[in-house]
């Protein structure tokens, strides 16, 4: 579709399975989008450039403009990893093709979006797993900590977890599940095999195998309803933790989030409500948010 002169703003949410961006104009209308792989700085930083880049330049493409047109751009970029000051630095200092580009964390800009700006709380439970809150100018970050060192009730954990349990088992020290056997033919391999097909994986690769840990927990085997009765007291006790901050609206959102929901503290999910918008779109509102005090000190 044919698009003015003006500037374009595009919403990066980038994280461990894939980047999604959205393009709008002045107005918020949305002119196009694109999806490319993960941008996740912890995992690589050229992936994560590569991803931007690309998801951008397929936004541009859907909305009928060139993709040499990059340098219209204003960007807001939520990624993951960036919690971390030194990914946050390399990131920052990334020469990049836009008119602007604002870097934040993904934790950030899924609360701007679950509450349109307004003060909340948001918990993201997809490959990883983090909590954020943002009451009265003060924001709390629990968790975030990246895989494998945290994400405690992501996709990747449940895989990881589920991962564990097979080796356990293959070795006689579990008790019986019906989950070793899950395992073992999702990965076509037993035993120390297992390890051979799961080194260097991604979390995506581990997030992969939540499910089977999911729907064995829906059929009430012992060890799976461990697992994910695990994750979910841990997810509960981060809801309870932004709460006490003062947030009045508490959102999940990530492929888990649903699923999940089942297993946690009744009095979490009585407090959860619908996110209003999706993380692209807080990276949106967080980058003309930036221009307007960058406009204000000029």
């Amino acid at each position: 579709m044919p698009i003015g002169e003006g500037v374009m703003y595009l919403g990066i949410d980038g994280g461990g399975s894939k980047t999604k961006a959205i393009l709008v104009d002045a107005k918020n209308q949305l002119l196009g989008q694109g999806i490319a792989g993960a941008a996740n700085p912890l995992h690589g930083v050229e992936q994560t450039i590569t991803s931007i880049t690309l998801a951008a330049e397929l936004a541009l493409e859907s909305a009928g403009v060139a993709r040499s047109q990059l340098s219209r751009l204003v960007v807001g970029a939520g990624l993951a990893g960036v919690n971390l000051p030194d990914l946050f630095e390399i990131m920052t200092n990334w020469d990049h093709p836009f008119a602007q580009f604002f870097l934040t964390t993904d934790l950030h800009i899924a609360c701007l979006g679950a509450h349109s700006g307004a003060d909340g709380a948001v918990i993201i439970t997809g490959t990883g797993s983090c909590g954020y809150s943002s009451v009265k100018g003060k924001s709390l970050i629990v968790g975030a900590h990246g895989f494998p060192f945290g994400d405690k009730g992501s996709g990747a954990w449940f895989g990881l977890e589920a991962l564990k349990y097979a080796l356990l088992a293959s070795d006689g020290l579990a008790d019986d599940s019906p989950l070793k056997d899950s395992v073992e033919q999702a990965l076509q391999a037993k035993g120390i095999d297992l390890v051979g097909k799961m080194v260097g994986a991604t979390s995506k690769k581990y997030a992969k195998l939540a499910p089977l840990v999911m729907d064995l927990a829906d059929q009430q085997d012992p060890v799976s309803v461990a697992i994910v009765q695990d994750g979910a007291d841990y997810i509960s006790a981060v809801a309870k933790k932004l709460l006490a901050q003062g947030a009045q609206r508490l959102s999940m959102i990530g492929g888990v989030s649903q699923r999940l929901q089942q297993w946690m503290s009744p009095e979490v999910v009585s407090r959860l409500t619908q996110a209003q918008m999706q993380p692209e779109f807080g990276a949106v509102l967080f980058a003309k948010r930036e221009l307007l005090s960058l406009d204000k000190t000029a």
